[in-house]
């Protein structure tokens, strides 16, 4: 039993996470009225948090290679609670999103160091089992948040959405503190500051840009700004990796086809899938009037139908080719997305089903075949490929596809570590 007690420290912490993401949605309006902001402040506590991840995702990832992916993990569990205490006791909008920007880093942290601690600990079949299972507590995660915050806000208030990863971060710093062995330290790979800078300012300017760009609209000046600046710094960010002894992104890895449609199917479901539910959520709370609970419950459909059709016709699609795969569950989720388009100011909270029931489906048929694709080496390498950071490409995807209102892939695949050509 003992050998099981990392896997649970890891998935404990990726559930606390996880449910954090969609747990805020249904608090939305409650925050709203207790602290006097309007959409646009919404927006940023949604924001605040991908932004930060988004811009610090792969600099964390680099540094735990470099100092070791258990310390940066307990980092990221503590630096986590000690920012939800602040989300908890914020008396201010302003407050509450640099809390939940704080909450971004600490996140950042975790999900670069998760799957290559797994990766480390177990080897043959206990490997399989740990991705398996932290894949389903990841996908279970979703699903929970919102029901659980529906519960939260109703009994308590919405303040308790953050208190209660307190107690879940205490616990999941004993047991990995515990239970993880001493990380490897590849002392002698040179930190990529360069890398690391103009990354994330890229990463910084272009997520910024796009999220004020959506509530001044795509002529503003700012967003404009903003956008040529991220550009900028991308392309400075390729010439240094080029460059670079020690990149911190190995660019070879994007001459892998499979990799790079992986990257891009993946943005595509985050924004497709999930961009929709805290406007949802607002609206099935404001217009519809239901309480936090129901509105939660009302969303669950989804992460249901995703989690069936991926547990029940994985093994079958395993052996379809995973352009079919892949593009079916993509054209799945439009479809799905195309319904809740139908929805009007009469519609009842009823509407939603049929969107979100075909966009689980969609989701759940991507889910078992997207990221086994990503992980082939590339045609153009000869040479055996060696692991490195295992942040996985739904993880990337993820922090492009919150910008706009979206949860974490809620039924995400467990992941293998990265590979990349020698």
């Amino acid at each position: 039993m003992r050998k099981w007690l990392p896997l649970f420290a890891a998935c404990l912490g990726s559930f606390m996470l996880l449910i954090d993401v969609t747990i805020v949605n249904v608090a939305l309006p409650d925050i709203a009225a207790d602290l006097g902001t309007g959409l646009s402040g919404l927006q940023w506590v949604i924001d605040g948090y991908a932004l930060a991840l988004a811009a610090l995702l792969l600099m964390l990832g680099s540094l735990a290679d470099r100092f070791g992916a258990k310390p940066t993990y307990l980092i990221g569990l503590a630096l986590f609670a000690i920012a939800s205490l602040g989300c908890g006791v914020a008396g201010s909008a302003g407050v509450l999103v640099a809390a939940r920007a704080a909450q971004g880093i600490g996140g950042a942290a975790m999900l670069a160091t998760t799957l290559s601690l797994l990766h480390a600990t177990y080897t043959g079949r206990d490997r399989g089992i740990a991705f398996s299972a932290w894949g389903a507590v990841s996908g279970a995660a979703a699903g929970v948040g919102v029901v659980l915050g529906g519960v939260l806000t109703d009994l308590l208030s919405w303040r308790w959405i953050f208190f209660v990863n307190l107690p879940i971060a205490a616990v999941a710093i004993t047991l990995s503190a515990i239970a993880f062995g001493p990380s490897t330290r590849r002392t002698d790979r040179r930190i990529d500051f360069g890398g690391m800078l103009s990354f994330t300012v890229a990463a910084t300017a272009a997520t910024y840009g796009v999220i004020r760009a959506g509530e001044h609209g795509w002529g503003d000046r700012g967003a404009a700004l903003a956008l040529a600046g991220g550009a900028a710094a991308l392309v400075v960010f390729v010439l240094i990796e080029s460059n670079s002894a020690a990149p911190m992104l190995p660019l070879p890895l994007l001459r892998s086809a499979g990799f790079t449609a992986t990257l891009i199917a993946a943005a595509g479901m985050s924004f497709a899938a999930f961009s929709t539910s805290p406007l949802l959520s607002l609206w099935l709370q404001q217009y519809l009037h239901l309480t936090p609970l129901r509105a939660g419950l009302s969303m669950l459909p989804m992460s249901v139908c995703a989690f069936l059709v991926s547990g029940i016709f994985g093994r079958t699609l395993h052996d379809v080719a995973p352009k079919w795969t892949i593009g079916g569950g993509l054209a799945t989720i439009g479809t799905g997305s195309a319904l809740l388009t139908l929805i009007d100011t009469g519609s009842s909270w009823t509407a939603t089903i049929p969107g979100y029931l075909v966009i689980g489906a969609g989701v759940g048929i991507m889910a078992r075949r997207w990221w086994r694709w990503a992980w082939r080496p590339s045609r153009r390498s000869r040479a055996a490929p060696r692991p490195v950071r295992s942040t996985p490409p739904g993880n990337w995807a993820w922090r492009w596809g919150s910008r706009s209102w979206a949860p974490s892939s809620a039924t995400r695949a467990p992941a293998a570590p990265l590979a990349t050509p020698s």
